[in-house]
């Protein structure tokens, strides 16, 4: 009877054995991966919100109060009576125009770069032809004295300076708060004396320099709404319900212009109350940093289980061919030294750009492999083939990591070259009269 070292099943059963214990620390490099994304995330939230937040820009609108009675029966008594309940009305520009120029900066806390922005917002306009008798509200139920200019604004934090209104060319203070959430939860308010008789156009126009963090959105509310946006930063990403009808991205930065009527999104252009949202057809600018390090190490520890059994397969196959015996700790200590290279790429890629520190972490792990391999082997020919095989698998992943939209295609092309190599070497190997020797 075969040495039980010597036994092929026994060999293949230990090696499978390693293979999937050596999943466990991979899932925990899996966990760190997430748990420092997280912290990236913490450190982008604590100063986003001394900075300011996110910012989404909704409206202008007029927002006007009016009375609605109703009939409320009590039957504790049994009497009927008048209810008063105070509502609004909401109407929408018939021209909306903003232009500005957004400047970035980026800011770090820790290892880790945060970029926010400061906008400097032109927002012009137009109300024409207030038409309210659509509505079926008697006029002295409507508050016209009450009525108000409002912007919603996410984060009030991020307003730099004053902000007036010109409305008909008479300047108004804004004041911050809403009456009224229907529309926005948000934002600043300019109290107007309506008077829907004396004019059929309202013209109005304001500069808003507002701070916020990495995203700015705006909301189609005009009939017709145009958005020119500048900047000097060479990595916007395009976002939300609209993608700008022209665009010049350059590394000097983007110019950016939206076209958006009021037919291409889902809500009128006046209505009562809470009926409709304006929330889901907003669109603007991600100021994207283009540091994707943690998704990189992420999608690249998901290759563990083929990166060790591809390698572990060509340790068998020199054993099985060469007639050399490699023991099982040797085996467990060369699938450890391919699991510290995600642990090294990690670390490092929080320092370094994401494809120098897979280089520097491949070679590293290479070197070290190769350095044990020349020692237990006591074979340049069988280092170098390790090493070349090595390269080859790293090579390999790097692609795949790069080529996101490829990845499965190419990923799966590999898998069957390399299944294709495996079968051709070992065609002629007679497996019942395998015998591994020291």
């Amino acid at each position: 009877m075969r040495p039980l070292k010597n036994n092929i099943y026994f060999k293949i059963g230990t090696i499978v054995i390693i293979t999937l214990l050596l999943l466990i620390p991979a899932s925990m490099i899996r966990l760190l991966i997430i748990e420092r994304e997280s912290t990236q995330n913490e450190a982008i939230r604590e100063v986003s919100s001394k900075w300011g937040e996110e910012q989404t820009i909704s409206g202008p609108l007029i927002s006007i109060p009016y009375y609605r009675y109703i009939k409320e029966f009590s039957r504790k008594d049994s009497t009927e009576k008048i209810v008063q309940i105070k509502e609004f009305i909401h109407i929408l520009p018939t021209e909306l125009n903003i232009s500005g120029n957004i400047n970035p900066e980026k800011r770090y806390r820790g290892i880790y770069e945060i970029v926010v922005y400061n906008s400097k917002l032109s927002i012009s306009g137009a109300f024409n032809n207030i038409d309210l008798a659509s509505l079926d509200i008697q006029p002295r139920n409507i508050l016209f004295d009450k009525a108000e200019f409002v912007i919603g604004i996410n984060d009030l934090r991020g307003i730099e300076e004053q902000v007036i209104l010109n409305w008909n060319d008479q300047n108004i203070a804004f004041n911050p708060g809403v009456s009224s959430n229907d529309v926005v939860m948000s934002g600043i308010n300019a109290l107007l004396n309506l008077d829907l008789k004396d004019s059929s156009a309202y013209n109005f126009s304001l500069e808003l320099d507002l701070k916020g963090s990495q995203l700015l959105y705006f909301t189609p509310v005009g009939r017709v709404t145009n958005i020119n946006l500048r900047s000097e930063w060479p990595n916007p990403s395009f976002k939300g319900s609209f993608l700008p009808d022209s665009r010049e991205v350059s590394e000097k930065g983007f110019v950016a212009n939206w076209n958006v009527l009021h037919l291409n999104r889902n809500f009128p252009q006046i209505w009562l109350g809470n009926r409709h949202s304006i929330s889901d057809s907003s669109f603007g600018i991600d100021l994207l940093l283009p540091v994707d390090n943690y998704q990189k190490s992420y999608r690249s520890i998901r290759y563990a289980i083929l990166f060790i059994g591809f390698t572990f397969l060509t340790f068998f196959f020199i054993e099985v061919l060469n007639k050399v015996f490699i023991h099982p700790i040797q085996y467990i200590l060369v699938g450890i030294a391919l699991i510290v290279f995600y642990s090294l790429l990690l670390s490092i890629s929080e320092y370094l750009k994401y494809n120098l520190a897979f280089i520097v972490s491949a070679i590293s792990t290479l070197a070290l492999i190769a350095g044990y391999v020349q020692a237990i082997l006591k074979s340049g020919k069988l280092t170098l083939l390790i090493s070349g095989i090595l390269t080859v698998l790293y090579s390999f992943i790097f692609t795949i990591i790069q080529l996101q939209d490829y990845a499965l295609l190419i990923g799966s092309i590999g898998i069957f070259i390399i299944l294709g190599l495996v079968m051709y070497f070992s065609r002629k190997i007679d497996w019942y009269n395998v015998n591994l020797n020291e």
